[in-house]
């Protein structure tokens, strides 16, 4: 599975360090009958290792030069193989034997994971938990508290959905050819009921409040809600909107018409 030039148009930065590999399925903690999708399998390091436990595993790649390795050098029968962009991918069409629910796992391209992340969203009821290795800053976003510089709208959409943790940073010495930034390695946990709320209605006043994040929410929102409208939902009016908690923007969307 060596002698591939990792091409930059696909992210790619292979991890190589045995030490993190393994520390990376301890965390995931395969089990035979999984129903486990990678995505971006790459050159299968953490691929074979996940066989090792499981009875088969499912994979997204978009490489085409290496979905002809995995298909030549894997089992068919145990590696299903799908020639796909992950964000384009259907994660639902994944057979789930047995009724268990996906897992998901990956290293995922740092030029996409947001999107990646808000797609996969689409389909949190179906799936037990994910995996991922992203960069370091945006496992911070993604894990942030309400007043933190970090906190955004990555953060309050995806904690409206999942519990999560940050499990443990990866060096850029970990990866052939080394990023120039730091990763990180995130647990996220589907929350089985979210607060009730419209996804679009949050995701438009998310997107408004932090589109200037530098002022009061008052004025980010202007438009949208009166200063009333926000204090009846609990909301300060003069408040940045990075100190606004999840479950205050989701009070706000619940106003929306």
């Amino acid at each position: 599975m060596k002698n591939h030039i990792p091409r930059k148009r696909f992210g790619q930065n292979f991890l190589t360090d045995d030490t993190v590999l393994y520390n990376i399925i301890s965390a995931i903690d395969p089990q035979a009958d999984d129903n486990m999708v990678e995505i971006g399998p790459g050159l299968a390091a953490m691929t074979r290792l996940l066989l090792e436990s499981l009875r088969q595993l499912h994979v997204v790649e978009l490489d085409r030069d290496l979905v002809a390795r995995l298909q030549k050098n894997f089992d068919p029968a145990r590696l299903h193989v799908h020639s796909a962009d992950a964000l384009k991918f259907d994660f639902s069409s994944i057979p789930l034997a047995g009724g268990r629910k996906l897992r998901v796992v990956g290293n995922l391209p740092y030029n996409i994971s947001s999107p990646l992340l808000f797609h996969l969203a689409q389909i949190a009821p179906q799936v037990q938990d994910q995996h991922f290795m992203l960069q370091k800053e945006v496992v911070e976003r993604m894990v942030a508290t309400p007043g933190s510089k970090a906190f955004g709208r990555l953060s309050v959409m995806l904690q409206w959905r999942y519990d999560m943790q940050l499990m443990f940073i990866v060096p850029p010495t970990a990866f052939d050819p080394p990023p120039k930034v730091e990763s990180a390695i995130v647990r996220m946990i589907p929350i089985a009921q979210p607060l009730a709320c419209d996804q679009k209605k949050l995701e438009d006043v998310v997107l408004k409040a932090f589109t200037q994040r530098r002022k009061v929410i008052r004025n980010c929102l202007a438009g949208m809600f009166t200063e009333n409208d926000l204090i009846d939902a609990g909301v300060n009016p003069q408040a940045r909107p990075e100190t606004v908690s999840m479950e205050l923007f989701v009070a706000l969307a619940n106003r929306l018409p």
